[in-house]
């Protein structure tokens, strides 16, 4: 029997993506085979279509760095036939086929299974972007950030992770500051809970090496000048998560948020984070992630429109998280 499935190929430079059908011979080896239900876009995904960041190492290959399913056939130990299960990342669209199909093989030591709390659906609304969202909170919250201890800022705010981060920080008591460019979507972010919201372009140019304290921790996936001046502002022993790369790779900052204010930087790795660390992960979001302000974060797209998609992420242009029913 065949499947489809959205398949990446590149010609010299140029990556193209078509909707194929394949069989299960095309799967890669692994001990776990799953009826794949659904996907998701993130930055990372957009990145690996277009070729700007050499996400995908060999091809042709299936992309999508999440998947969710039910599992088909197992010979990896816990995990059985009839399992819900999601994964993030590893090694999907890099160098096994990734959830943009409706079969895959991969990996046992891959999977989680998707708590009761969630569907499918659900599990990829959160995906990779919102699972960095979690690390993101727990990070905050080992570095002793409590609400009581001040405002959260979330750059990139109408974003997969700010989308997510916003509506955890929230719920969780935080007073959350959410930093956009796109102010005439104020709406959507106050109802996920932020208190107030700041035009990036007063974080994007290069300001002062350290200034006035404002916020007590951040969630960042921007990088660059941006990153630089939030850790400028953070107030005395805050946290600072940095997550993402919208802005540059490069960090234009000084060591005086460091040793001034003691401040500290936290990288989050959500691509291989050992299985603990995702387990938690999920099972916090499981408790903590209000299931009506992620429906409010969420699109759904089918196979043939994720490139489309790809193009209005990479111009900023898509808010929350979309969904990709491989099924449609």
């Amino acid at each position: 029997m065949t499947f489809k499935a959205l398949l990446a190929a590149k010609t010299d430079k140029t990556i193209s993506t078509s909707v194929v059908e394949m069989s299960e011979q095309d799967l890669m080896p692994g001990d776990v085979t799953i009826a794949v239900d659904y996907s998701t876009v993130n930055y990372k995904d957009a990145l690996a279509i277009s070729g700007r960041l050499e996400v995908i190492k060999k091809f042709p290959l299936v992309p999508g760095i999440d998947l969710a399913g039910t599992v088909e056939a197992s010979s990896y130990p816990g995990i059985v036939t009839g399992d819900r299960v999601v994964i993030n990342s590893w090694g999907l669209s890099q160098t096994c086929h990734g959830g943009y199909a409706q079969k895959a093989r991969v990996k046992g030591e891959w999977l989680i299974k998707i708590p009761e709390a969630f569907s499918s659906k659900d599990a990829m609304a959160i995906g990779t972007a919102g699972y960095t969202a979690m690390l993101s909170v727990l990070a905050l919250e080992h570095g002793g950030i409590t609400p009581q201890r001040g405002d959260i800022l979330v750059t990139g705010a109408n974003g997969g992770v700010g989308s997510i981060a916003i509506a955890l920080l929230s719920d969780l008591g935080y007073r959350v500051i959410a930093s956009t460019g796109r102010l005439d979507e104020g709406d959507y972010l106050r109802r996920l809970g932020a208190a107030e919201i700041i035009d990036r372009r007063t974080l994007s140019e290069p300001g002062a090496p350290i200034a006035a304290e404002r916020w007590a921790g951040a969630v960042d996936s921007v990088g660059s000048v941006t990153l630089a001046n939030v850790l400028a502002q953070t107030k005395y022993r805050g946290v600072v998560t940095a997550c993402g790369r919208a802005q540059g790779v490069d960090l234009p900052a000084t060591v005086m948020p460091f040793i001034l204010r003691n401040v500290t930087l936290a990288g989050i790795d959500s691509v291989n984070a050992p299985q603990d660390a995702r387990v938690e992960a999920w099972s916090r979001l499981a408790r903590d992630l209000d299931l009506d302000k992620l429906a409010r974060t969420t699109q759904v797209v089918g196979l043939a429109d994720v490139p489309g998609v790809v193009d209005l992420i990479l111009e900023g242009k898509v808010q929350g998280r979309t969904v990709v029913d491989v099924n449609a």
